[in-house]
């Protein structure tokens, strides 16, 4: 299953020696180990379902289609795992196909579609050389469907996505295609299937954490390895994108946004490299102290997780081999990898609204609506929250830090989002804000996990009512003097040439005689702008 090795006389791990190069083989080693072959593995094929009407693959085809879209990688892919498997039993070629066509609407900058290019380019170079068949497609659903009559496939296997433009373009490809040729989806993305995991929308997370965590014995296995294919053939198509730098040709961004390099840059190796240099580094403070903005502690694994480029499954596989180092932190990570980031898309899957003020929970959206006329001491256009111009310099470092380095430190997301919904005039305004911020900037944008961070943020999505305040209502709040007694925020805003004036040094705090915890005394209130 995992891979974490060397280990002394007595079993235990030796984090010190243990080196990237030893790391990527052991992996590699454990998916061998996995069986020799796909054919005969079993396959979980409660990972799957059925989208069309036809289950059955049709026999003497030329051909099995993996419509790659969200997991973005070879190995520790289920969905690419399964369609070899299909396509070993129909004795027929493979074949991935990747739609760039209005890419945009899922990578709206350059930032992100390089990102993903980078990426793909990792993809097929392994496909080439495991004899599988890899194109890239300047085509629509409609054209992928007439691309499976002509060349005779089988089936096609996609991935799982809860995002509504996903499932748009799968409902088009369905509507074009004929009875026999049948659609099934995997997911590929989490571990415990989220179908499985639960069939409605979970309202918070104890509600979800039982149902997964007595499926994950089943679930959280090791990967087979993606084989060399036996059989070959060629797809007879238009619009294949040929020469992968010519769909940078092709893109229209829909914001210009200068691009950023994370780690050691984009596909599945690097991703694999950051893991690894998670596990041997920062691990032992996960929980301790990557909460702090000024430490640099955290797992930086988000944008390959969100574009697919390492699966989920594999992270969580090779941290819980050193739970006996790192008990507490190991099982902190794996809340996050694991409960939360499948409860985001348990949330989307389940509530078309997940990023309007009408996705919110019935309370928060009352809460929100009474409250929705309060005087706001400070308004700040779109713009001004873009260019980082907010009379708080914390959440000015937070955004500048989305601008340059296409990420803000999980906690200071928080805060972040809280700011905008208490700096614009509305929620509905500060969901589109936040959105709109977010998913430009930031490199894992465009996600379930940033559009449930956001309506966790604005609308109290899977967390609990609070006392009751002005512009809030009971959603949770955050202040900027708690960010200070905890964290030190010289050292983070430092970090982006910016300094906490003395001002906002100076809060009064008064103790909370009902449990002794501290809350802020009500501020004079600062001049209310708004530059049009």
């Amino acid at each position: 299953m995992a891979s974490l090795k060397p280990r002394n006389p007595h079993g235990k791990i030796i984090l010190e020696q243990f080196a990237k190069e030893v790391f990527l083989k052991n992996i590699i080693e454990a998916r061998k180990a996995q069986g020799e072959s796909i054919e005969n593995f079993s396959f979980d094929k409660s990972r799957c379902r059925v989208l069309s009407q036809n289950e059955n693959i049709k026999t003497k085809c030329n051909g099995i289609i993996y419509w790659m879209n969200r997991d973005c990688r070879v190995q520790d892919n289920w969905a690419l795992l399964f369609a070899q498997h299909l396509a070993v039993l129909q004795k027929s070629p493979l074949h991935v196909c990747f739609i760039c066509k209005d890419a945009h609407r899922m990578y709206p900058t350059m930032r992100h579609f390089k990102f993903l290019l980078d990426g793909i380019k990792s993809v097929k170079k392994e496909c080439d050389d495991l004899n599988i068949g890899f194109y890239l497609l300047n085509s629509t659903p409609e054209d992928l469907a007439q691309i499976c009559i002509d060349n005779n496939i089988g089936g096609i296997i996609c991935d799982f996505n809860p995002l509504r433009y996903t499932k748009e373009l799968q409902e088009r490809l369905l509507k074009n295609l004929p009875d026999d040729i049948a659609v099934v989806q995997v997911d590929a993305h989490n571990i415990v299937p989220v179908w499985e995991a639960s069939n409605k929308q979970e309202g918070m997370a104890k509600f979800l954490r039982p149902k997964i965590t007595k499926k994950l014995p089943e679930y959280l296995t090791g990967f087979p390895e993606v084989c060399k294919h036996k059989y070959s053939a060629k797809l007879h198509l238009d619009n294949e994108v040929k020469n992968i730098n010519d769909a940078y040709e092709l893109y229209r961004p829909t914001w210009e946004v200068a691009e950023v390099k994370w780690g050691e840059g984009p596909g599945s190796k690097a991703g694999l490299e950051m893991l690894h240099d998670f596990m041997v580094k920062n691990l032992q403070f996960y929980g301790v102290t990557s909460n702090d903005p000024s430490k640099n502690t955290t797992s930086k694994l988000s944008p390959w997780l969100h574009f697919g480029q390492i699966s989920a499954q594999r992270c969580a596989l090779e941290i819980k081999s050193v739970e006996s180092l790192y008990k507490d932190q190991c099982e902190k990570f794996l809340e996050e990898l694991i409960i939360r980031k499948e409860l985001s898309d348990n949330y989307c899957l389940y509530n078309d609204n997940y990023d309007n003020i009408n996705g919110a929970a019935n309370w928060a959206r009352e809460t929100l609506t009474a409250h929705k006329k309060d005087k706001r001491s400070w308004i700040y256009t779109r713009e001004q929250l873009e260019k980082a111009q907010t009379h708080d310099e914390m959440w000015n470092t937070a955004q500048l830090q989305a601008i340059h380095e296409g990420k803000i430190h999980g906690y200071m997301r928080m805060y972040w989002c809280k700011k905008i919904l208490e700096w614009t005039e509305s929620p509905e305004q500060a969901i589109e804000y936040a959105l709109w911020l977010n998913d430009t900037f930031c490199l894992d944008g465009t996600d379930p996990n940033g559009y449930v961070g956001v309506m966790w943020s604005i609308c109290g999505v899977h967390d609990q009512g609070w006392k009751e305040r002005e512009i809030f209502g009971k959603i949770r709040y955050m202040v900027d003097y708690s960010l200070r007694r905890k964290y030190d925020m010289d050292a983070y805003c430092a970090k982006f040439g910016r300094t906490i004036s003395g001002d906002s040094k100076k809060q009064n705090i008064k103790e909370n005689k009902s449990g002794g915890k501290e809350k802020s005394v009500p501020k004079k209130r600062g001049v209310k702008r708004k530059v049009t």
